[in-house]
Order: C-alpha cells, then sequence, then structure tokens
C-alpha cells in the first residue's frame, strides 16, 4: 500500500531523476505532407509546417520530417544550449524530403520561339528575387544587372540572360529573362524542345531554406534533408554571409548528410553576421575593422562563435560558393562532402568563387573532401592558423586546386590530391607534406597587405605582418611536370615584372623557385617527374623524366586514379610536429587543429606508413600502371 508520505516520496525522486537526466523532457514532433499545424505534432497527428515545430521546439527536443516536399523557409527561433542539449532536424531514417525555396508556376504561353508566363507579386510576398539585384562588397557583374530569381524546368537551373531578346540567344540552352511590374512579374523562356506545361517549372521565392535570422542560435542539427532552390544575397567576408542553408554566427552546428543544391550564391554559410557596414568597402583595411568589431563586440572566440561540424553533404550548382565561411567557421570541421559544379554558368564573378572558402580557419580540420567542375576548389584566406588540411581530392576544377593566400601558418596540407590545373601558395608558415601535385606550383610574395596572427589557439590577435618570409615546408611530396623541357616561365619573376610594390611571384613545376625566395625551403624526400625540379639544396627521393601519364576516372559515383609509376618511388622522413620546427611568423609549432601533435604516419587511405615512408599520398602503391579508387574512400 502506497501511503501519501510514500506517494510524496515517490514525486519528488522521479522529479529529480528527470532533472539530472539532460533529455528528460525532451519531445519529438512529427511533420508530414499529410499533417495539420493545428495538430499535436505527434506521429498520429503530425504537424504540416517545420516552421510549426521549429516554433515549439526546445533545448533536447526532435523534429522528425517526414517524405514530401516542403515549400516553406525555416528560420530556427532558437538552439540547444549545449552539444547534450541540441535541437534535432532530420529527415525521417529511409524517406526522401525535401524542402524548397520555390515554389511552382503553371500556365505558359508560346510567344513565337519563346515561352511567356505572368505571375502574381501575391506568390513573393516581401521578397521577389526577380527584383533582388546581385551587389556588393568584391562583386564584379561583368557589364550587366544579375538578380537572385532562377527558374527551373525539372530540377535544372535556367540561366538569367541580360535582356528579353538575349533569351534565345544565350550561350546556355534553357534561359530566362524577368521584368518585375507593380503587380506582377513576366518571365520569358527558352526550355530546348521541352514543353514547360508538361515538365514541373519552378521558380525562386524564398532568400534561404534553412537559416536563423539572428544570431547565436546554437546547436542545431540539420540532417538528412534535400534542400535547394534558394536566393541568398551575395556573400563576402565583410558582410553578413547568407546560405541557402546557413548559421549565421553560431556556434556548434551539425550539418550532415544533405543534398543541397541550387543557390544562386552561397550554398551553406558558417557566417559572418551582418551589420551596418555591411558592403560599404571591399578592401582590406575595412575587412581588418571588421575582425576587430567581429572580436570585441560579437563574441568571436571559440567559447561563442564556430565549432560546427559539416560532414557528408553533397553540394552543387551554387553560382558563387559551396561552403563559405568568414570568422565564424573557425574551430569547425569540414569532413566528407562532395562539391561539384560550383560557379559553372560564370555569368559574373568576384573575389570570392569557390567550392570551399574560408576567412579565419583557425584550429579547423578541412578532410576527405572531394571537390570538382568549380572554378576554384579550396580558398583559405587570411588567418589560417592550427588549421590541417588532410586526404582531400581535387580534380576537374577551371581555376586553383588550393589557394592559400595570406596566411601566416602554422598549417599543415598533407595526403591530398591536387590534380587540376595550378596550386597557389600565396602565404608562409605552410607545410606541405604528402601530397601529389600534378599542376604547376605558384609562389607569390605578398608585400603589399599586412594580415593578422594570433596567439594559439584563439582570435587573440598578436599583430600583423606582410607576406614576406616565405617560409616553407615540403616533405615527401609527388610533383609531376607537364614537359621533359623544364618548368615553364622559368626564373620568370611575373609580380617584379608587373607590380613592384607587390612582391615576388614565380610559377612552376615543383619546389625550384624556393632558391630565389628570402628563407631556404625546408624539404627532403620529394619526388619530381616529367621535368618538374627541385631546389638546389634538397636531396630528392627520386627525380624522373617519365610522365606517369595521371588519369581521374568517374564511373558512377566512384572516382579512379590511374598512373604509372617506376619499380622504387624512393623514402623520406617520417613528418612529425618535431621535424617540422615553427612557423616563422607567429613563432608556433606546427600541430593538428586538435591541439596534438602531428605524426604523419597514415597515408590518404589511412594506411599505416613505414618508418622511412614512400614519397606521395599513398604508401608503397605499387609499380607499372596502377589503378587506384579514390572516391569514396
Amino acid at each position: 500500500m502506497i501511503t501519501p508520505t510514500k506517494s510524496k516520496l515517490l514525486f519528488l525522486f522521479c522529479f529529480f531523476a528527470l532533472l539530472a537526466t539532460p533529455t528528460g523532457w525532451a519531445r519529438e514532433y512529427h511533420v508530414s505532407v499529410r499533417g495539420n499545424d493545428s495538430g499535436e505534432g505527434t506521429k498520429g497527428a503530425p504537424f504540416r509546417t517545420i516552421g510549426q515545430a521549429a516554433d515549439l521546439a526546445q533545448p533536447g527536443d526532435i523534429i522528425t520530417v517526414h517524405e514530401g516536399i516542403y515549400r516553406e523557409e525555416i528560420a530556427p527561433p532558437r538552439g540547444g544550449t549545449s552539444d547534450e542539449e541540441r535541437i534535432v532536424y532530420r529527415a525521417a531514417p529511409g524517406e526522401k524530403v525535401s524542402i524548397r525555396g520555390s515554389e511552382v508556376v503553371e500556365g505558359w504561353v508560346k510567344e513565337g520561339g519563346v515561352w511567356k508566363i505572368e505571375i502574381s507579386n501575391d506568390l513573393f510576398g516581401d521578397f521577389n528575387p526577380f527584383a533582388d539585384k546581385i551587389s556588393g562588397d568584391w562583386f564584379k557583374d561583368k557589364g550587366r544587372d544579375h538578380h537572385t530569381g532562377c527558374v527551373y524546368i525539372d530540377g535544372e537551373w535556367l540561366f538569367e540572360a541580360a535582356s528579353r531578346e538575349e533569351v534565345p540567344e544565350a550561350k546556355w540552352p534553357n534561359a530566362f529573362y524577368a521584368e518585375v511590374n507593380t503587380d506582377k512579374t513576366v518571365v520569358w523562356a527558352v526550355f530546348d524542345d521541352r514543353d514547360p506545361n508538361n515538365a514541373v517549372i519552378e521558380v525562386n521565392v524564398r532568400q534561404t531554406v534553412f537559416y536563423p535570422r539572428k544570431p547565436f542560435i546554437n546547436y542545431i542539427t540539420v540532417r538528412g534533408f534535400d534542400l535547394r532552390h534558394a536566393a541568398p544575397k551575395w556573400a563576402p567576408p565583410t558582410a553578413e554571409q547568407m546560405g541557402l542553408i546557413g548559421t549565421h554566427w553560431s556556434k556548434g552546428w551539425i550539418i550532415e548528410k544533405n543534398n543541397i543544391k541550387h543557390s544562386i550564391n552561397a550554398g551553406l554559410s558558417l557566417g559572418k553576421y551582418g551589420d551596418e557596414y555591411d558592403n560599404v568597402a571591399g578592401t582590406a583595411a575595412a575587412y581588418l575593422a571588421s575582425i576587430d568589431r567581429a572580436r570585441d563586440t560579437m563574441k568571436w572566440n571559440k567559447e561563442h562563435i564556430g565549432s560546427h561540424i559539416v560532414r557528408n553533404n553533397e553540394i552543387s550548382y551554387c553560382e558563387q560558393i559551396g561552403i563559405v565561411g568568414s570568422m565564424g567557421a573557425s574551430f569547425s570541421q569540414i569532413i566528407g562532402n562532395h562539391v561539384h559544379h560550383i560557379h559553372i554558368q560564370a555569368r559574373y564573378t568576384g573575389a570570392e568563387m569557390a567550392g570551399i572558402k574560408f576567412h579565419a580557419p583557425i584550429d579547423m580540420l578541412i578532410k576527405d573532401n572531394r571537390i570538382n567542375n568549380s572554378g576554384r576548389a579550396l580558398w583559405l584566406d587570411w588567418m589560417t592558423q592550427g588549421t590541417r588540411v588532410t586526404g582531400n581530392l581535387c580534380y576537374n576544377n577551371g581555376g586553383d586546386d588550393c589557394f592559400m593566400e595570406v596566411n601566416h601558418g602554422p598549417c599543415v596540407i598533407d595526403n591530398n590530391l591536387f590534380l587540376s590545373r595550378i596550386f597557389r601558395n600565396r602565404s608562409q608558415g605552410m607545410a606541405y607534406a604528402h601530397n601529389l601535385f600534378a599542376g604547376e606550383y605558384d609562389q607569390w610574395l605578398d608585400i603589399a597587405r599586412a594580415t593578422p596572427y594570433f596567439t594559439a589557439h584563439s582570435t587573440v590577435k598578436v599583430a600583423d605582418h606582410k607576406i614576406d618570409v616565405a617560409d616553407m615546408a615540403m616533405y615527401n611530396n609527388i610533383f609531376v611536370g607537364r614537359n621533359t623541357a623544364g618548368p615553364t616561365k622559368s626564373g620568370i619573376n611575373l609580380m617584379e615584372a608587373t607590380a613592384p610594390k607587390k612582391g615576388k611571384r614565380i610559377i612552376g613545376y615543383g619546389t625550384w623557385m624556393y632558391d630565389e625566395m628570402p628563407t631556404p625551403l625546408n624539404a627532403a624526400g620529394n619526388a619530381y617527374y616529367h621535368g618538374a625540379k627541385g631546389t638546389l639544396a634538397e636531396e630528392p627521393a627520386l627525380v624522373s623524366a617519365e610522365d606517369p601519364g595521371i588519369q581521374v576516372i568517374e564511373e558512377g559515383d566512384a572516382v579512379y586514379l590511374e598512373m604509372t609509376l617506376p619499380e622504387s618511388l624512393g623514402q623520406g622522413p617520417m613528418v612529425t610536429t618535431e621535424r617540422l620546427g615553427k612557423a616563422v611568423v607567429p613563432d608556433l609549432p606546427y600541430l593538428d587543429f586538435d591541439g596534438s601533435l602531428i605524426k604523419l604516419d597514415a597515408d590518404y587511405f589511412r594506411n599505416p606508413r613505414g618508418i622511412k615512408p614512400t614519397p606521395g599520398p599513398f604508401e608503397n602503391p605499387g609499380s607499372g600502371k596502377i589503378k587506384l579508387k579514390v572516391w569514396p574512400k
């Protein structure tokens, strides 16, 4: 028999037990296209919109979204309080859930060779992307207007023509032009030979798909969605960086296993926040001022900002950039993402076009990503310190596979496959080990700009410094030239020839250009093929006039690397923190992103290396013609 006293004690026991359990009061809300927002949000009575669940969710809660297409913008009003008490947004396991910033439009009429539709402006509400002109710091319009509005036919995007007359003549087979009037938006388009009335035609309506409208919305997980069709604004480092999905200016998000597709500007953004200084000056001085404001007034430090995990997403068909972040990405991990077909329309340009671009990647891990068919693959610009770039696959990119711009390090770049046209280094304090460089190598001093460096593992600024030291380490890499006549542009000092105030720039195959740099190259164990050359002081592991014949082969979702190798690649030293020493300008050791000691005792495939490892990303890969599956690992 339970007496009143015993009942009270039992109640108190259960009450305090729940308090002691972090998720004791957690709820799971369900959302379905067959639901109703007046329901309870249970599996049996789900909500109709994700926004309704977002309005109610508290730290520790889970929002499970069931199969279907949801046309809404999710702007979470709150986040979690810790990694254990986060708010989770997830697609129901095994179900296809698409969230889109577009709406379907119907009723196209043929006028000559062009299709036309008139859309009531009521569809757009307060934001009409076809009237939203793209502009901002470092944006270059190529002499015409561009807008964030876009038209899609059966999932393919159209090219925005510069005028109504250009629609049939645009360089892309599918193109459109729009005019916005007081009460309607008129769109003219061509769709190959397809009848749009027998297809699904969608137009951008919303600026983002998943993006908090205020900063410090922390500890959110977004998992398993198809996210597409957004019209975010241009995302320079000096302004608020919106994305199709983004964290705004927050901490501790996990964004994983999503398909992120078709953003007119940025696909996935990890911040910066916005203020009254947005897009008022695209200069180095303006960015230096924004760094000070971020630290002094917006809590830019490890306690409050960054530490996100972005993993195993596919990000494609974004016209500006795949993944972007200015300061807001610090201390984050970017792992296993496939980023492709970025900036392929090329109807506008600017200084922010890449598969992945970060300003201030402090103590970050950029690992095992595949970046292909982009204008530029990976761009780490300003304040790269304590970061590790490892195991990435870059190929078929029109510009640089990697651009390290005005950083002082220390930064470790190891076990990567750089297989496109060029690798551009405009930094110092970089350690390159066990990489495969199949294109030109561009070493570039920059004495025109002074950029910051920090105390270890922090955003506490020590000073600004120019890129004038050329402090570099090169161990156990493979460099491949493109002819046996030696490096192209050999000995040409491009920057002194054209702009002597900016500094020295030399492009070639190999590391030989460091014989002309202020600081001798710290190098050993590198292998040079087909005309690539090392420095005079280095003892290379291998020099061969043979062409390894590198080929990248895509077979379905898999990527293979073919090449021909000699019987022996030679050997180099084990690369460790001790061997690398310190980056000169910040006077800091080369460490892993988490502050642990570096020992590169595993290769691209995470196979163990010998005490005296072979050059390149693969330990003892074999000889003769070999074919290796390099994605997925």
